[in-house]
């Protein structure tokens, strides 16, 4: 096996860097679109990024390129990473709309400490001793962050929905590992866009009622999404998951900063501290052996 060159290795922090800044914007379009249209729901993006993501993997992958559509209901861990990865990204939407940009990402990137208890647990990974603690420190923090100044514990329906898709988007790792060697990576993420399509199809009777602006914005941030993904996959191919997953920790900052600027969003200093410890500590368990 040839060694990375530098030149390589530079393209991939590229990449990887790339589609941080790409799930930063479709996360700022999506909450700024709500905003404007409240019927620009969570199921509404599901829909559109469902839809489009199919249309942006058929023009890149299609016809004989990669993309194998009789996979998507053909193989059992195909559908399930569809399913649950489908469930995860209408938690994650729904909650931003509700909650905003920054803290529905930092809810979001909890889910490395999930799939490695999931991994431990499913696929019989070894958990180091400095994970498990890294966990724990990381819990705390989000416990911090969550905190409403006068319940400890507070958790709002919004929260736990953020938390929930956590969990998903771990699981969803955890079926990826297990499929990174058997299927390519169009076919695995265009099992999410399928089954985003069909579990938001009830949204249909609210597009019409989308003024144009919506529409644009919406297409626009599937588009984008799309290709953060597919980016992130060619970065990964060459980067190691910790490496790259240390990279993607840098998305809430980008957001925040972002939804700072733009949308008006501030954080309490005690969310400053819990975010800041839940990402380190997240960041810790990736990188641990």
């Amino acid at each position: 096996m040839t060694e990375q060159s530098p030149l390589s290795d530079r393209r991939s922090v590229f990449l990887m860097l790339l589609s941080v800044v790409l799930f930063s914007a479709n996360t700022l379009l999506i909450r700024g679109i709500s905003a404007c249209a409240p019927a620009a729901d969570g199921w509404v993006a599901a829909l559109f990024r469902g839809v489009f993501g199919l249309g942006v993997v058929a023009v890149c992958y299609g016809f004989g390129r990669g993309f194998e559509p009789k996979r998507l209901i053909g193989s059992r861990l195909v559908m399930i990473r569809g399913v649950v990865g489908a469930a995860g990204i209408l938690c994650f939407y729904i909650s931003v709309t509700h909650l905003g940009a920054a803290r529905g990402v930092v809810l979001n990137l909890t889910y490395p400490a999930f799939a490695t208890l999931i991994a431990a647990f499913w696929l019989k990974e070894t958990v180091s001793r400095a994970a498990v603690v890294w966990m724990i420190i990381g819990f705390g923090g989000l416990v911090l962050f969550l905190y409403d100044g006068s319940q400890l514990t507070y958790l709002s329906p919004y929260d736990l929905l953020g938390l929930l898709g956590a969990v998903m988007a771990g699981w969803v790792v955890v079926v990826i590992r297990r499929l990174r060697h058997e299927e390519h990576p169009a076919t695995i993420y265009a099992s999410q866009a399928f089954y985003g399509m069909l579990s938001a199809l009830p949204a249909v009777t609210k597009v019409s009622s989308l003024p144009a602006i919506a529409w644009v914005g919406l297409i626009v941030a599937a588009v984008v999404v799309s290709f953060a993904q597919l980016v992130m996959t060619r970065a990964y191919q060459k980067l190691p998951v910790s490496r790259g997953s240390a990279m993607q920790m840098t998305l809430p900052i980008v957001t925040a900063m972002a939804s700072f600027t733009f949308l008006g969003e501030t954080f309490h200093l005690h969310e400053f501290i819990g975010a800041a410890v839940v990402l380190l500590a997240t960041w810790r368990v990736v990188a641990a052996k």
